[in-house]
């Protein structure tokens, strides 16, 4: 039998007969090199289990629920808390306090089980000044400072703990693998025995890892496929804010935000983030709209700034902060097409305050007015809240969970609202040229007071508010 050579790309394992410089599938350069397999077609032989197949029904779901880890923000991302045997990614910046909220929760968690924290990034005594400041001394919380796989497993087997913390995996290395630590080849083989150790004890794991320039998790893309749940750590460093965001959770709901307050002594959750993205202001200013964004379940008010400003450059600046660059482009044709606004001429800022990142297609109509406003110098409406997709064509289209949103507008005290028609199917269409339809029965749904208004159109949106 005639032996084969392939070629396996070392980031995301695509395969090919020859080789070449850049990935056919991730793009990514220099990750393609030379595998040596048997060609013909293998036949797998019969091996010993680990257990025996058995019914569903008999199958133990206590095992897999999710235990809290004492930080209730925390848990709302995990989807609840950490599974035993669950192995959880946190990614983030450096510097951003991804440590600190380590250190919080295994302190936490130390005061019913046993955590061990491997830290190979600082040492021992850092680590424990680190936790003077913040409080987190527990007589079961165990920490060593290690860079080597062989020497963490040794740790791991002689204090059998609960909760295994790795800050970060981008600084273990293992002889079994050929690199340095960091590298693709030494990240996916630490990765892939420490979740097996895991899956083996039933200890739940978290893995802290690195981010890019670009944002994305450092390492080979293996590393997310082979976690049960990716975390990121965001936050502006110039503000005290921090959000964990869940990516990918095979035990709860992805899209889940938990919100902290990052501070000389240590890291708090808030419970009630409404309010943090809005600005507060005696007098509206033109440029400014408030809309309510959704992430997971817990509904955000958000305020979206604009400015426009006349400019001689040939080609006029479009930039953006905290929105997607594409659908703000996108909004901003509508404008000029549907609405003859004059922006050719002009640069046009968009930002959301409080440095949230909004991707929520519900704020679409919110950056249309806010262009909007900026562009003819008036500010909208004082207590407006936007809701509301915008189509190509300039059509409003309804948006999910729009009473959750509005309930939340109608607590923080707004007093009305404009959504796009249908959107909470209590009102009739009103026929002729004015599609705005006041809703009925609004007061009594939210709050006294609270004026809903529908629109069919951004025209019939923009007349609404000027």
């Amino acid at each position: 039998m005639v032996k084969k050579v392939g070629y396996r790309c070392a980031e995301c394992g695509w395969q090919t007969a020859k080789w070449v410089g850049r990935c056919g599938e991730c793009q990514a350069w220099g990750t393609v090199a030379e595998e040596n397999a048997r060609g013909g077609v293998h036949v797998a032989t019969a091996g010993a289990v680990s257990a025996p197949a058995v019914p569903i029904g008999q199958i133990k779901a206590e095992v897999a629920h999710a235990r809290s880890t004492g930080v209730p923000e925390l848990d709302r991302a995990l989807g609840g808390g950490l599974v035993p045997g669950a192995v959880v990614l946190l990614a983030g910046e450096p510097g951003i306090g991804k440590s600190t909220l380590l250190l919080e929760a295994a302190a936490k968690i130390a005061r019913q089980q046993t955590v061990l924290y491997i830290t190979g990034e600082e040492s021992a005594a850092q680590v424990r000044v680190r936790a003077d400041r913040i409080g987190a001394i527990q007589d079961r919380l165990y920490l060593a400072a290690e860079t080597d796989l062989g020497a963490l497993v040794t740790h791991v087997e002689q204090v059998q703990p609960d909760l295994l913390i790795v800050d970060s995996v981008q600084t273990i290395g293992s002889a079994l693998a050929t690199g340095v630590p960091g590298g693709v080849t030494q990240v996916r083989e630490v990765a892939g025995n420490l979740v097996r150790l895991a899956k083996e004890r039933g200890m739940s794991t978290v893995l802290v890892g690195h981010v890019t320039k670009e944002g994305s998790i450092a390492g080979p893309r293996t590393l997310e496929h082979l976690v049960d749940v990716v975390l990121h750590f965001e936050g502006d460093r110039h503000s005290r804010l921090r959000m964990v965001r869940a990516i990918k959770n095979r035990y709860g709901p992805v899209d889940e935000v938990g919100c902290f307050d990052l501070h000389e002594g240590g890291i708090e959750g808030i419970a009630d983030a409404s309010g943090l993205f809005v600005s507060h202001r005696a007098e509206p200013v033109p440029g400014t709209c408030v809309t309510v964004t959704l992430e997971g379940t817990r509904p955000l008010p958000a305020e979206v700034q604009a400015l426009v400003a006349r400019t001689e450059a040939q080609q006029p600046r479009r930039s953006s902060s905290g929105l997607d660059t594409y659908r703000v482009t996108m909004v901003l044709a509508v404008l000029e097409r549907r609405l003859n606004a004059k922006l050719g001429g002009c640069d046009v800022f968009t930002a959301t305050v409080g440095g949230i990142k909004l991707s929520d297609p519900a704020i679409d109509l919110s950056v249309m007015l806010a262009v909007a406003s900026a562009a003819g110098d008036k500010a909208l409406p004082s207590g407006l809240v936007v809701l509301g997709e915008v189509g190509l064509a300039g059509e409003l289209r309804p948006v999910r969970d729009v009473r959750r949103r509005l309930s939340e507008a109608a607590r923080l005290g707004f007093t009305r609202a404009l959504v796009p028609t249908g959107s909470l199917d209590t009102g009739k269409k009103r026929n002729g040229e004015n599609s705005l339809v006041p809703v009925a029965g609004r007061g009594a749904n939210f709050a006294p007071g609270f004026d809903v208004v529908e629109a069919q159109n951004v025209w019939d949106a923009l007349t609404h508010v000027t």
